[in-house]
């Protein structure tokens, strides 16, 4: 019997991924934990092995298709002794994944089980119409649905959208056609225009956006999958997260000191020093030792309870070509400088290959975003939930401060610490950073 190899779900919260590269060919012989293939995720790029024996009947997927659902056939393997060109021919019958996965669009979700009652429901009146999402003069819809209205000439701001917030799908003006809905009038297009707001609204459709620029001065540029995922989480976290921010100067001259006194003291090690030390390295323990100290600030926020951490796991943003990530440092608050310093730069360079694994960035119970070898002053970070704080870190410079009532000059970093004020409130982050701040401040506190 012909085994099927689907596309694996590699988080957690994966829905699909690209076919990167095939490392088999049809006809050879895979043995079980053989690599058979690469797959890309927004994230990272990911070796698949085999999990059955048997030959390589047929390859449904081709390298290089973006956009497979989770469980999608993508190859066929011949069982030991199976007829091989049988396999394969069986193979076509039982994977609809291709077709799916070769063009994946936006729509294509929408589209996808329209609601029962929708289908014969008959297009209302215009007086129905707040039923269908709709903004001034623009009523939200598919492209395709959008193509079919034209097409029949049906007026979209008179149909009832069944989508996702009333938006209007191919179902809604199916079943406007049939029930004879409402045609739009000749002159509605020209008014829409005229009516066309002088900025683009929020949630606007490519058309709305591109008619605000001159045709021919500029590209589009598709969206990449690390790019959607961002901008969905980025969108969820302002939305759904209340955020609140305190701001700190923190005295960096001790800690620099230190930091020189350290790398100097470095062992060697296959020619090289055993470890070498940043700033951010010392900022990840600082935070971590800050959390161990201010335990009800190492939380997560749930509907129905605090989730309390009994570790400080500190993601670090890292920025990578399309995008970030957010490798973790794990029990960061037990670990020494020079053990985060060298899983930093291991886990840094993978994210920059896109080789991390995803317990390697999925999690965590705070993070820290470093913009200070920027040149940044000071900036405030956006929340990445389940995380209830993000500590915003910005560059080291000499500042003129006062110290026993004379003026001297000092290397000062401001950090900006969000939080979630649903489980961290401003006085309990205030307590954070001041924590913080003293082991940055005092640093042979971290070595201790």
């Amino acid at each position: 019997m012909p085994i099927n190899i689907t596309m694996p779900a590699l988080s957690p919260t994966m829905e699909e991924g690209n076919l990167a590269k095939w490392l088999v060919k049809e006809g050879d012989t895979v043995k079980s934990g053989d690599v058979i293939a690469e797959i890309e995720t927004d994230k990272a790029t990911m070796e698949v092995e085999a999990v059955d024996e048997g030959i390589v009947a047929k390859l449904v997927v081709p390298a290089g298709t973006e956009g497979v659902k989770v469980n999608a056939l993508i190859a066929v393997l011949a069982a030991d002794g199976e007829d091989v060109a049988a396999a394969a021919s069986g193979a076509g019958s039982a994977a609809p994944a291709p077709k799916a996965a070769e063009a994946p669009k936006a729509e294509a979700k929408t589209e996808a089980a329209p609601a029962p009652a929708a289908a014969p429901a008959a297009a209302p009146a215009p007086a129905a119409a707040p039923a269908t999402a709709s903004t001034g003069n623009r009523t939200f819809s598919s492209p395709l649905a959008r193509r079919l209205a034209k097409e029949a000439g049906i007026d979209l701001s008179a149909v009832a959208g069944s989508g996702p917030h009333g938006r209007v799908v191919k179902s809604d003006v199916e079943a406007a056609v049939s029930g004879g809905g409402a045609k739009a009038a000749p002159a509605a297009a020209p008014q829409a225009a005229a009516a066309a707001p002088a900025a683009a609204p929020k949630g606007a459709s490519d058309e709305t956006v591109l008619k605000l620029f001159e045709p021919g001065s500029y590209e589009l540029v598709p969206h990449d999958g690390m790019r959607k995922v961002i901008a969905k989480r980025l969108v969820e976290s302002k939305q759904t997260v209340p955020h609140f921010y305190v701001t700190v100067d923190c005295e960096l001259d001790a800690l620099l000191a230190l930091r020189a006194q350290l790398n100097d003291a470095a062992p060697r090690k296959d020619g090289g020093a055993a470890y070498k030390l940043s700033v951010n390295d010392m900022v990840i323990k600082a935070m971590a030792l800050a959390l161990r100290d201010v335990p009800d600030a190492n939380v997560s926020w749930t509907e129905a309870n605090m989730v309390k951490h009994k570790h400080a796991d500190v993601g670090v943003a890292v920025s990578i070509p399309g995008g970030l990530i957010t490798p973790i440092i794990r029990k960061a608050e037990e670990k020494t400088l020079s053990v985060i310093s060298n899983e930093m730069r291991d886990l840094g360079k993978r994210a920059k290959d896109r080789k991390l694994k995803p317990e390697e960035y999925q999690g965590g119970t705070t993070s820290v975003s470093n913009m200070g070898m920027m040149g940044v002053k000071q900036f405030a970070a956006v929340i990445n939930p389940p995380h209830a704080t993000i500590l915003a870190v910005g560059a080291g410079e000499q500042r003129v401060i006062v110290r026993k009532g004379e003026m001297v000059i000092a290397t000062v970093m401001s950090v900006t610490l969000s939080t979630d004020h649903r489980c961290v409130d401003g006085a309990l982050g205030a307590e954070l950073l001041q924590a913080f701040k003293g082991y940055i401040e005092n640093p042979m506190g971290m070595l201790v």
